[in-house]
């Protein structure tokens, strides 16, 4: 069964742990949902928002990167 990374944090949360080790498991927590978000979304087909009217396909890595980095 796949966990979420807020799962997986929360989990970890009951263990001990040092500062290095804390830093390395948000790192890791925020890799897992990235993976998820990518692969929740997927390959999917938009329509253009402009005069011209046509569709192109956004991968869930270019989704991810629209969505979540500035």
């Amino acid at each position: 069964m796949k966990q979420t990374a807020v799962e997986w944090v929360l989990e970890k949360l009951t263990e001990t742990h040092t500062n290095d080790e804390w830093k390395e498991i948000i790192k890791q927590a925020k890799d897992m949902e990235k993976q998820q978000i990518i692969e929740a979304h997927g390959n999917k087909l938009r329509k253009s928002r402009g005069v011209t009217n046509y569709e192109y396909w956004v991968g869930g890595i270019d989704y991810y990167n629209e969505t979540f980095k500035s």
